[in-house]
């Protein structure tokens, strides 16, 4: 599969949140400002946004940020004025009788996010260093300066101008959002939506680490939903997918999870029976690989609907 930040398209995006890393309910105040299944983007600019968020001007902006990053909203190529909302998290926030999680507070909610930040294609995205920090840092620690290299190296190839500063608190809201400062106060800890996957370790003076192995709390239908966008990301054409692919191609359910290879394979051997025949696991002469039958649009979507709500159960 090909690194989608070097595809010639993407532009990078290095800002946007404010330095405010995602928070447990600002999927949900963002969600809740909408009027049907699309939202004014004045709403975040106006005069009456600070107090229809009850939050600063500076974090109404992250709000904002946030939607968009998680794809919560979707930018209408119809109308300038709105966001779309997505209909996959409409059902997820709703508060109508049947909404998966409406106080955001579920694990699947959290995976779906995280996946959305560094996993989906990065055509649509606004979470560079979320992208990079988990699918080209390949080494068993790192530093935020090692980071900040790196970062400032593939802007000058992309032809972006940004700046040491602005890369630096990127990565450090990157970093804080999965691993809060230990002496950052018990309200600051508690905060940050994603430090519960436990996903990245702060090993002290400037080392990070990511945790590794089968995580627990990933639940099957969300796994499912990254294979499926995963394979949606490279070519549409090919019925195999080699388990390698799977677990250290960029921006594969493996490396922005972090599972290990026995991890992976555990969770691949169900599929079959998960998405009914749609994708199959297959380990046989020592060719490890999933193997997908064609299906229709709409039976796709129902798939995926079906998948989603299993990940709530």
């Amino acid at each position: 599969m090909q690194n989608m930040l070097e595809e010639q398209s993407y532009t990078p995006h290095f800002s946007g949140h404010e330095t405010f890393p995602l928070r447990q309910m600002w999927l949900k105040k963002a969600f809740e400002a909408r009027g049907g299944m699309s939202v004014s983007k004045s709403t975040f600019t106006d005069e009456r946004a600070i107090a229809l968020f009850g939050v600063g001007k500076n974090m109404v902006a992250s709000i904002k940020h946030w939607a968009l990053a998680c794809g919560v909203f979707e930018e209408d190529g119809r109308d300038k004025s709105s966001f779309h909302i997505s209909p996959l998290w409409a059902r997820i926030l709703s508060d109508t009788d049947g909404a998966l999680d409406s106080f955001c507070e579920h694990p699947a909610t959290l995976w779906l996010a995280h996946w959305r930040l560094a996993g989906v294609p990065a055509g649509r995205h606004r979470s560079t260093t979320w992208w990079w920090i988990f699918n080209n840092v390949l080494s068993p620690t790192f530093t935020r300066e090692e980071v900040q290299q790196q970062l400032l190296a593939y802007a000058a190839r992309k032809g972006v101008k940004v700046s040491e500063a602005t890369l630096r608190r990127d990565i450090e809201t990157c970093l804080r959002g999965y691993c809060p400062k230990p002496d950052a106060g018990v309200e600051s800890m508690a905060e940050p939506m994603l430090a519960e996957l436990g996903l990245i370790l702060d090993e002290g003076r400037g080392v990070f680490s990511f945790r590794r192995g089968p995580k627990a709390s990933l639940p099957d239908g969300i796994f499912d939903l990254a294979v499926l966008d995963y394979w949606g990301a490279g070519s549409t054409s090919e019925s195999s997918l080699a388990f390698e692919a799977l677990a250290h191609g960029p921006g594969s359910p493996g490396r922005v999870f972090k599972m290990d290879e026995n991890s992976l394979a555990d969770r691949l051997m169900g599929l079959e029976i998960r998405t009914d025949g749609m994708l199959v696991w297959t380990d046989s002469s020592g060719i490890r690989q999933v193997m997908r039958r064609e299906v229709g649009a709409k039976v796709g979507r129902r798939l995926v609907e079906r998948l989603v709500e299993n990940a709530y159960k």
